[in-house]
């Protein structure tokens, strides 16, 4: 599927005719247990000095990015898959190299071809798969989006690789779901979202994880997105998601109109693991 554009439910949708090989998973799995996991120690750099010095990720982390729109979310999760084309190029061995999963929930048909020609341009689409579910596209796609591009993800996770799969965005899922709720008539709580909203994400998100040794020592790294409004983290969905994950990215939509790229505010942005992740010689440049 490497090099594909497909939609929620595998199906392909670039006009290159079927796939030549796929094999039928789960879209919905148990995430990995305490046992079979491991702390996360190995740093997956974005090729972002801002981030990778301020906020570092490490391989099977779940790191928030989080902002009000046009503040550089999807920007930064571009050039994260953009550059692990210079960092792939140094590995000796399949095990090392970073493979891209990017899940775009609920964004036009014209941004997702845009994303296409940005990634063959730059011949990164042969380390990355494209799930699409489009505004068009109906809510319980939407919905289901994720959970399939999650278990793309998976396949390298157990067989002994590293994949990074990024949600763009979660914000948009959480609207989905909460209009097939309203349909079945679920009772609505806040923001007329269902009661289980937490548990959309949650069983989304701990599925990222860094594998044992003894499991094959794969990862799944997480880079979730999640827009704002007016900068209010505060909201009912950002409040859900950021204490899942492993710290946050936040940008700021001043930092931006000044011309600072990527606009992140140090004050709010955290990484909670990503620092035993880091290289030695970036902690001292810090």
């Amino acid at each position: 599927m490497l090099g594909r554009v497909v939609d929620a439910l595998g199906v392909p949708i670039d006009g290159r005719g079927a796939l030549s090989d796929h094999e039928r998973r789960r879209v919905e799995v148990k995430a990995p247990g305490i046992i079979e996991r491991k702390s996360v120690h190995e740093p997956m750099q974005t090729g972002l000095k801002a981030v990778d010095s301020l906020v570092p990720i490490g391989r099977g982390q779940r790191e928030l990015i989080i902002g009000d729109r046009q503040t550089g979310k999807t920007a930064i999760a571009i050039d994260t898959i953009l550059n692990q084309k210079q960092m792939n190029s140094r590995a000796t061995s399949e095990s090392e190299t970073l493979y891209c999963v990017y899940v775009a929930i609920g964004q036009k048909r014209s941004t997702v071809a845009q994303l296409v020609q940005i990634l063959s341009e730059a011949n990164a689409l042969e380390y990355s798969i494209l799930v699409a579910a489009t505004a068009s596209d109906p809510a319980p796609l939407q919905f289901l989006a994720p959970y399939s591009g999650c278990a793309m993800g998976e396949y390298f996770r157990d067989n002994g690789m590293h994949a990074l799969i990024i949600y763009d965005d979660l914000s948009k899922q959480a609207v989905a779901y909460r209009q097939m709720s309203l349909l079945l008539r679920r009772p609505p709580g806040r923001e007329a979202f269902p009661g289980d909203v937490f548990y959309l994400h949650s069983r989304l998100l701990e599925r990222a994880a860094k594998r044992s040794d003894q499991t094959g020592a794969g990862s799944l790294t997480a880079l979730p997105v999640i827009e704002t409004q007016a900068g209010d983290v505060s909201a009912y969905i950002p409040t859900n998601v950021i204490p899942i994950t492993d710290g946050q990215i936040c940008l700021e939509t001043e930092l931006f109109y000044r011309g600072i790229r990527p606009a992140i505010n140090v004050g709010l942005s955290v990484s909670r693991v990503g620092s035993a992740a880091q290289l030695k010689a970036m902690k001292q440049v810090c």
